[in-house]
């Protein structure tokens, strides 16, 4: 493998570590992507319960914010639950696009990635190329082993780039998805709630 690192030439090094990040930062989303840490699916029953049964306190508020990404806005949604419902909409949209955002953490970075690391390959060809011409330029042409360094740093560069852009690109698409799968889950729970509230001013 160290062979194969250094004989990619310079271009090597920040392909590496462009694939050390893919990695790092689809396992992360991964993990914190799963539909039960953003969305559980008791905790808008279990409030609808509480609310119930009596008024929420500031206590079952900062409750939800620790709860998960769905409670922060459903935090929101019961701050503003006295509210007009036109404003009540607003303060929920403005926290389910806060959320989001948190959602979307590193991905901009990954796709970054996926798009750069074939680049950085074609570097590493471009490199290889010119030690290939200034070999010949010195007089290589008749000894095949004075260009194989050039040639195998234009080859193996382009293939690391291709290797780490290819999952980077898969990963980056897949969890984009997710997030946008998870933010309408997130925009029709949070509609629940105040369709709830609406319910019940209207009992009331």
């Amino acid at each position: 493998m160290w062979e194969l690192i250094r004989a990619g030439g310079p271009a090597m090094w920040p392909i590496i570590l462009c694939s050390v990040l893919a990695v790092a930062i689809t396992l992360e989303r991964s993990w914190a992507l799963q539909r039960s840490r953003v969305l559980p699916d008791d905790l808008l029953p279990k409030l609808r319960r509480l609310l119930e049964a009596g008024p929420a306190t500031d206590e079952v508020r900062a409750a939800l914010e620790r709860n998960s990404p769905l409670g922060k806005i459903l935090a929101v949604a019961l701050a503003v639950r006295h509210r007009p419902t036109a404003q009540r909409q607003e303060r929920v949209q403005d926290a389910g696009r806060q959320v989001v955002h948190e959602l979307d953490r590193f991905l901009n970075t990954l796709g970054t990635i996926a798009s750069i690391a074939p680049l950085l390959g074609l570097l590493g060809t471009v490199t290889g190329i010119i030690r290939a011409f200034t070999a010949i330029n010195q007089g290589a042409i008749g000894d095949p082993r004075m260009l194989s360094g050039g040639i195998s740093e234009a080859l193996i560069s382009t293939a690391a780039g291709l290797m780490v852009a290819v999952p980077a690109l898969v990963a980056y698409r897949w969890l984009r998805g997710r997030v946008d799968t998870l933010a309408l889950e997130l925009e029709r729970e949070a509609t629940a709630l105040l369709d709830f509230f609406d319910t019940r001013d209207e009992r009331r």
